[in-house]
């Protein structure tokens, strides 16, 4: 393993992370397991790539048939672009009529920046605090996570997070107050002298700590962002793709239109597909300045895993899966909460779990446990991470076809794990 890593860091620099303290090395994928050098299986509780499981039956025989024949570019016609583009246009509503195809969330996100700057013919970008939209130059720089407000671009303007458990705003009109300050940072733009150009958000505000919007924000947004010329765009990346069980996309909860909607890993469960989803007036007033291509984004091969994708998530009822299988997991781990102080919060959607580790009856974020139990979790078969602007909230994220055996499996390990760890991190009692 030393060597490995003296030849990874010699090979690929030091700006490239690991996951864990003493890293892992896996060679093998299979459903809801990962297996390291030694055939030692671990349960994968946070990679959402894998969307319908790892190494998909399904998915693999699409990808080897159809690369197998042809793979190119969309300059050519193929019935596979088409067929794919139709069956994810009718998971939207009908007014969202385009789908344009790139290989990641980024580039998704980058293209629906073109687009709404060219139609608005504003600049300004209004993006929560804490939150991540992909790794280009323009997009890196609306991941709020990894930069300082001193680094960012006068036209980007951050939101707090909406977040009714440790942010600003509960209760019944947390949802308003949290809406207000959009309109604040679209009156800060105006200051600046720098046009709207569009509100981007992931509709589970995932990277914040899943804190899920409260009920009505995005849709007050959308009015605010709409009212001042901007356009709204719905990052689905994490959410979408009946992960949240409840409905097939993020945006939906809160039945709204967003103008863009943009989706990425899941979609090929590990093969480079994403894409950009949008109005048909915006994409006709994009068209009339410029083309659009992308090399590798939707080709053939890739739209065959997207739609094996699609196939798995029809067939095996994966939606209702994540709906049936999340409540369970999230309300045993409720249960646990009754047994450690440590758990202050356990929320989220279907299989987008967020647990929030707390130090002290003020809420005190617990990075240090956290950090150590995920540490623990890994020793004991169970992958996961940590997010969240402390560092201190332990993500759910497990492919699809998790079931109740694997919650169980996790619940088991974690409640040991918790038994260890609690006593040294909160011994007061909650209110």
């Amino acid at each position: 393993m030393s060597d490995q890593l003296s030849k990874r860091k010699k090979l690929l620099g030091p700006a490239y992370r690991l996951f864990y303290d003493e890293p892992l090395n896996i060679i093998r994928g299979d459903g809801v397991w990962l297996y390291d050098q030694e055939n030692r299986p671990f349960l994968d509780m946070y990679n959402n790539v894998a969307h319908v499981g790892h190494c998909n039956p399904h998915v693999v025989e699409a990808i080897r048939h159809q690369v197998g024949i042809l793979n190119t570019h969309t300059r050519y016609l193929h019935d596979n672009v088409l067929d794919y583009a139709d069956r994810i246009l009718k998971t939207l509503p009908n007014e969202l009529d385009v789908a344009m195809f790139s290989c990641t969330g980024t580039e998704a996100n980058e293209l629906a920046l073109r687009i709404a700057r060219h139609c608005t013919e504003g600049t300004g970008l209004i993006v929560t605090e804490d939150a991540y939209h992909g790794n280009s130059h323009a997009i890196a720089e609306i991941s709020t996570e990894d930069n300082e407000p001193e680094d960012r671009s006068d036209y980007v303007v951050t939101v707090p997070a909406p977040d009714t458990y440790r942010g600003l705003y509960r209760g019944e009109d947390a949802a308003r107050k949290y809406a207000d300050h959009v309109k604040e940072a679209i009156e800060e733009l105006q200051k600046r002298g720098i046009k709207l150009a569009a509100f981007i958000i992931d509709t589970i505000v995932s990277s914040s700590g899943v804190v899920g919007a409260p009920s009505g924000y995005l849709k007050m947004v959308a009015k605010i962002i709409h009212d001042a010329g901007g356009l709204f765009v719905a990052d689905e990346v994490q959410p979408g793709f009946g992960r949240t069980g409840e409905t097939f996309w993020g945006f939906e909860s809160d039945a709204f239109l967003p103008d863009i909607v943009t989706m990425g890993k899941p979609m090929g469960n590990g093969h480079p597909l994403a894409a950009t989803i949008i109005k048909r007036n915006l994409v006709e007033k994009f068209a009339k300045k410029t083309g659009y291509f992308n090399t590798f984004g939707g080709n053939a091969v890739s739209c065959a895993a997207g739609m094996a994708v699609m196939d798995v998530i029809e067939q095996d009822n994966l939606q209702e899966n994540a709906l049936s299988i999340g409540k369970y997991l999230k309300d045993e781990i409720k249960s646990l909460a009754n047994k450690y102080d440590l758990i202050g919060d356990v929320r989220g959607k279907g299989l987008f779990i967020a647990i929030e580790m707390i130090s002290d009856c003020d809420m005190t974020p617990a990075s240090e446990a956290a950090s150590s139990i995920v540490q623990q979790l890994k020793k004991s078969g169970v992958l996961t991470n940590t997010i969240g602007p402390h560092s201190n909230i332990l993500k759910l994220r497990p492919p699809m076809i998790f079931s109740r055996e694997n919650s169980d499996y996790f619940l088991d390990r974690f409640d040991s794990v918790l038994k260890k760890n609690c006593a040294n991190y909160f011994n007061a009692n909650k209110n």
